[in-house]
């Protein structure tokens, strides 16, 4: 093996490295560095903390951010299926469709069952 084949993906890993290592390191060694006692307070929402921080949540709360987030992802993987889908042409149409009507029945099922209300 010749390590010319390896140069420029090592020279990428290196540039990568550099790009997100390096402007740290410059903020710390070129910042202000001036400690008070408001700058080390907690801060939140402009009054001073109160209660546990370590309370709980309602589930409903999680089931919201989950159905968010697997409801983008799905979005998100449209994008590329529309783009490509002359090249997949009929069948391609139609197992698209079929992710669609899956996401849309979970999405009536879940407003019928209520997991979309916040009281």
């Amino acid at each position: 093996m010749n390590i010319e084949q390896y140069l420029p993906v090592l020279l990428f890993i290196l540039v990568g490295i550099s790009v997100g290592v390096m402007p740290q390191v410059i903020g710390y060694i070129l910042g202000p560095n001036r400690p008070d006692a408001a700058k080390n307070s907690p801060y939140e929402c402009g009054f001073e903390a109160f209660g546990d921080a370590r309370m709980k949540f309602d589930v409903r709360y999680y089931l919201i951010a989950i159905l968010f987030i697997l409801f983008d992802l799905e979005t998100a993987l449209l994008f590329p299926w529309a783009i490509a889908l002359k090249d997949l042409g009929f069948v391609g149409f139609l197992v698209g469709l079929e992710i669609v009507t899956i996401l849309t029945i979970g999405f009536v099922y879940m407003w019928i069952k209520g997991a979309l209300d916040w009281e």
